[in-house]
């Protein structure tokens, strides 16, 4: 086992020392690590908001610089996860009555965690009992828990923008039952604007502002009992959402069927490349229908120029994008909101590409990894 000490500045050097060890796969060494901190009087929180997470941030940003591989940045979230559980058994002693009762659960298919566990851990700290439910709730589940244990709110959890219409489901069912939603995480978009579309009733960009949020309190308007998710949401009327997530094994097929004509380099793929590339498309598509879904032109030409930059990490010309989105183009020519996105898109990838002298009508054969997109 390696033997991490503390450095000047102490916050940074802890960051350091813990980025040394996730990265050697030291669990111990990590755990260690941060018990010696607490011992030197840096007290539970810090060690969780501004040492954990700041290292896990960067674990993110190395991996989609392409210097982190999946399995390292799995095995470095994996450590971290380890260690707030060892963690939490260090915590101090409660108090006797807790502030209250706050559900902590992450939306369904979400398999982020620990921005929802940094939470949890937070709000046991600061004295409130927490039910934590983990990874991927069903909103069914998640309301039978509400209906058997009860909570003064529910702090809702969410990374990936796909997952925004189950996140909208929860937020309807919870105030269906009288509990109060706080939403948190990537999903829900710059300042938290797609939890305020999607009707929750308070939204915090990190767990210290979403602890200070729930001690102030959590309430649902009046109005907001009873809603609807269309109600929110009221341009899902036309059904271009529906369609389009229907239709997706479809529209990968043919964004595939013609996707060698369109990007040559394709030509040369693998069986285990196209595979992947059929899942890359898949996820293209799925983020179509999200943001059909919240009528946002950004959310779906971000994630595209999103990965055109991790493309380009990878060595994968972010070009080969260009044929998925003429091809979807041509398929939902009929679908006003679908093609407006595209066009969108497009105006984005092309913006990407405009630095490195490319034009819209630029092919590169230059493609030697794994799929179109690479895995995450």
């Amino acid at each position: 086992m390696n033997t991490y000490t503390l450095a000047a500045p102490p916050l940074r050097g802890l960051q350091d020392a813990l980025w040394a060890a996730v990265t050697a796969r030291d669990e111990r060494g990590a755990a260690d690590l941060l018990f010696a901190a607490l011992d030197e009087g840096i007290d539970a929180e810090t060690v969780l908001l501004d040492v954990i997470a700041p290292v896990q941030a960067r674990v993110g940003a190395e991996w989609a610089a392409n210097r982190l591989s999946v399995a390292q940045e799995h095995a470095a979230s994996a450590i971290a996860e380890r260690v707030i559980a060892a963690l939490a058994h260090r915590r101090p002693v409660m108090p006797a009555t807790p502030l209250g009762r706050v559900t902590v659960a992450c939306v369904d298919q979400e398999w982020h965690v620990l921005p929802a566990r940094l939470l949890a851990e937070v709000l046991t700290l600061r004295g409130w009992q927490v039910d934590f439910l983990g990874a991927q709730v069903p909103t069914p589940h998640l309301i039978a828990h509400l209906h058997t244990y009860g909570a003064d709110v529910v702090a809702l959890s969410s990374s990936i923008p796909t997952r925004l219409p189950a996140a909208h489901a929860a937020i309807t069912a919870c105030q269906a039952v009288g509990v109060p939603v706080l939403a948190g995480g990537a999903a829900f978009g710059p300042a938290g604007r797609y939890a305020r579309r999607l009707g929750a009733d308070a939204w915090a960009p990190d767990a210290r502002a979403a602890a200070r949020r729930i001690a102030d309190g959590v309430a649902i308007p009046a109005m907001a009992v009873g809603r609807q998710q269309i109600d929110d949401l009221p341009h899902l009327d036309d059904q271009e959402y529906t369609l389009v997530v229907r239709s997706r094994p479809q529209l990968v097929r043919e964004v595939l069927a013609q996707l060698e004509s369109r990007f040559p380099a394709s030509a040369a793929y693998t069986e285990q490349q196209r595979e992947h590339t059929a899942q890359d498309v898949s996820h293209i598509v799925e983020h179509l229908g999200v943001a059909l879904y919240m009528d946002d032109d950004d959310l779906f030409a971000g994630f595209l120029t999103w990965t055109g930059g991790i493309l380009g990490a990878r060595g994968v010309p972010a070009v080969s994008l260009r044929p998925v989105l003429d091809v979807l183009g041509t398929e939902l020519k009929d679908f006003p909101r679908s093609t407006r996105l595209i066009d969108q898109a497009q105006a984005a990838l092309d913006a990407l590409l405009a630095p490195a002298g490319r034009t819209s009508g630029a092919s590169d054969d230059r493609c030697d990894q794994s799929a179109l997109l690479p895995d995450s």
